[in-house]
Order: structure tokens, then sequence, then C-alpha cells
């Protein structure tokens, strides 16, 4: 598919309300369109962005040492840049940015799509990255009370990224953070700052039904596995239809299977994998007890052993009241109050982000990335993209959003 080119770099950048958009000079817009369509073009998978750490470097050197006192590369391909502020006594705050693509191959149609073979930005992460940079390049501008902490995390795909940020020491010291997301569901100018639960625990499971071998012609003289691993898929959906309240948001979902080598032999194993998602802790125990329980009861009742592998994920991204509404004040002001939009459902994607909001209060919104007449497209395909006027809204409400948290936080 083919995409008209979706920014004017010398005009003002379609669909960003005027007074966000005033805040970018002509130089600084060319910088961060450059800055995410480079990006884009050189995508680089988790735990391999080199290339993209040397360039997020690069483009925040020019704010050091006068505006940034800090700018290292930190958890092999991280980058952490330390804005300051005008009190070094005041609290610091941080944003957020991750930079990792996926392995999927694009077909956008872009004049700025990926080089790279399999491997396309179809979540967002580019203009993540941009926007990050370009709230640094704003608080350069127009300090903060205390310092902010601009951090640009690698690895969120699998979910490893935030932890190895903060081991590596990336959140001491901040008070809050913010970061955020493209959303296609929302045009360009609109940004969701809820709080409350607004996105979920991404489990990963793995079943092995153990039974035993047998000819196709003779199952009488085996134990199937594959007709268990059937009806363990079906029976797994009565966890959330007949356990779970009605009111509460659950998923449990059954993505591979894998069993047997020839169409006349039973195997001895059958596999299933796949990923429970919730948004409470209650929750997330009961999915767990749930599916071991279902396992081992719908296998014993076919003569077989269940295996159960629970891999925990990120949990819940639980934005805090105070600091949601910090967003929501900075985004208003910027974008004009009807600009501020609610979620409007639960959503049960996962995120790294909440590893950081275990730790300190924050916020992470939702960024409106649909240009004027775009289409809806989901993220992590290969018509993914996310409309270039989206790294300006997220750059300023970021930037923003620290200026006001940092204030608020100061004055006590």
């Amino acid at each position: 598919m083919m995409h008209p080119e979706p920014h004017a770099i010398n005009g003002e950048p379609a669909g960003v309300p005027p007074r966000a958009a005033s805040l970018f000079s002509r130089e600084l817009r060319q910088r961060l369109v450059a800055l995410r369509r480079d990006l884009h073009r050189h995508p680089e998978l988790s735990g391999r962005e080199e290339r993209t750490a040397a360039r997020l470097l690069a483009a925040l050197a020019p704010l050091a040492p006068a505006a940034v006192v800090r700018l290292d590369r930190v958890a092999g391909t991280g980058v952490v840049a330390r804005v300051r502020g005008r009190d070094r006594s005041a609290p610091t705050v941080a944003i957020r940015g991750d930079t990792d693509a996926l392995p999927i191959h694009e077909a956008t149609g872009l004049p700025y799509a990926s080089a790279h073979d399999g491997v396309m930005h179809a979540c967002g992460h580019d203009v993540h990255a941009a926007w990050a940079v370009g709230a640094a390049w704003l608080l350069a501008r127009e300090p903060a009370a205390g310092d902010v902490v601009v951090i640009l995390q690698p690895a969120e795909e699998t979910g490893s990224g935030a932890l190895a940020m903060i081991e590596a020491g990336a959140l001491d010291g901040v008070r809050a953070i913010f970061g955020g997301h493209v959303d296609r569901r929302f045009a360009v100018g609109e940004v969701v700052a809820d709080a409350g639960p607004i996105a979920a625990a991404a489990d990963t499971f793995e079943i092995e039904l153990v039974g035993r071998g047998a000819h196709g012609a003779r199952p009488h003289e085996g134990a199937d596995p594959v007709v268990g691993a059937g009806a363990l898929i079906g029976a797994l959906q009565t966890i959330v239809a007949r356990r779970v309240s009605p009111a509460t948001p659950a998923v449990v979902t059954v993505a591979t299977v894998h069993a047997g080598t020839a169409p006349n032999v039973i195997p001895a194993h059958a596999t299933l994998g796949g990923t429970l998602r919730s948004v409470d802790p209650a929750t997330r125990r009961l999915l767990h007890d749930e599916l071991r329980r279902v396992a081992d009861g719908v296998a014993a009742a076919h003569g077989l052993t269940a295996r159960v592998a629970l891999e925990l994920g990120p949990p819940p991204v639980v934005n805090t009241p105070r600091e949601a509404a910090w967003a929501r004040e900075a985004a208003a002001e910027l974008l004009g109050a009807s600009a501020v939009v609610p979620l409007g459902t639960v959503n049960m994607g996962g995120e790294d982000f909440a590893h950081y909001l275990e730790r300190v209060p924050g916020c992470f919104l939702r960024v409106g990335a649909r240009e004027a007449g775009g289409e809806q497209l989901a993220a992590h395909t290969a018509g993914f993209y996310a409309a270039e006027e989206s790294v300006f809204v997220g750059a300023a409400v970021l930037a923003g959003t620290a200026r006001r948290a940092s204030a608020q936080l100061a004055a006590g």
C-alpha cells in the first residue's frame, strides 16, 4: 500500500494544535522529522539497537554540556540524558521513549520504509524515540524546575528493557515518570491520560501434554495428547467465561499448538502456548491457578500428564491519579480541553513501562497518530505507521507534563 507524505517539513505541522506547533522552530522540525525517518528506515530488534543508540546520542549531543548534564549509553543499547533544570535541589522527573522494532516485513509503501527485510517499526517506537528527543530539546530551551531524565529504552517488545534500565540506575532519584504510545484509534492532536489501569499484565504459558504414542490405526494402544490438546483448548476458555467476574477484563489466548510428525502416528507429546492478560493482581493470580487446575484436570481425564510452565511478563500499567491529572492539565493547556479524551476501553496489550510505575508514580499516555482521513491501522502489522505529526504532539505534551510535575513536586 502507498501512503502520502504525512508531513510538510517547511509548513506548520498539519493537525497539530497551533499552541503546540508554535513550540517548534523550522530547524527543530527538520531535525525531528529527519530523526524519525532515519530510525524508521533502519529498525533494529530488541537488544540489537546499536545504530539506533548511536543515532539518538548524536541527536542529543548538541544539547551537551550546556543543557544536558549527562549523556550516556547504559544497559547495552539504552541511552540516558539528564536535562538541566532551573534549580539543582528541585525534584527530578523522567520521560521515557522506547527504541526497538519488530520482526515483521514492512508493507507500508512509505518513502522511508524499512531497509531491513523482516524488521520494521510496526509499533511506533521510532516516533516514541523521536518525541523523547524532541522533549529534551524543548526542555533545554525552557527548563523544568528540576532536572528531567530522558530515558531512551531498548527491548520493550521483549519486556526486558525497562528492568535493565532500572538496574543501570536510570530511575535513581526520580520522583515521577511519564511516557506514551502512539495510537491510530485517535486523531493527531488527541491525547489519553486516564488514571488507573490502561494496559494489562502480559504473562505467557506453555503446557506440555505427555501421553503414550501409538499407531494411528490403533489409538486404543496409546494415550493421545492431540485429542487432549483439543479438549484443553476449549476448556481453557471457560476460565474467563466462568471463573472471572464479567466486570473484570481478562484474556486467555492459546496461540501455538505443536504435535506429531506423521499422519499415521499418534505422538507422545503435544504442546500448547499462549498468553494470559489481566489488569489487577487478584485476577492475575486466578488466571495462573486456574490454568494449572484446568490443564491437570483435562490431562487426567485423557490419561495424560500436564506440565505447565508460566513466565511472568510486565505487570499491569496503572497510572496514578495525581500524575495523570498533571498530564491531562498539560495536554489541555497545549492542545485544548477537547483534545484530552478517554481511552474508552481497557487496553489488554502489555507494556513494560509498568516496571517503572511499580517503583515511582507516573502516567503513560496514548497519543493520537491517525492523520486526517486515515485508517485505524492495527499495530504489530505490516501496514502500520504513525502519522509524523504525532512526534510534535508527543514531544510538546511530555515536555509540558515534565515541567508541570516538576513544579508541583517542588511546591510540595
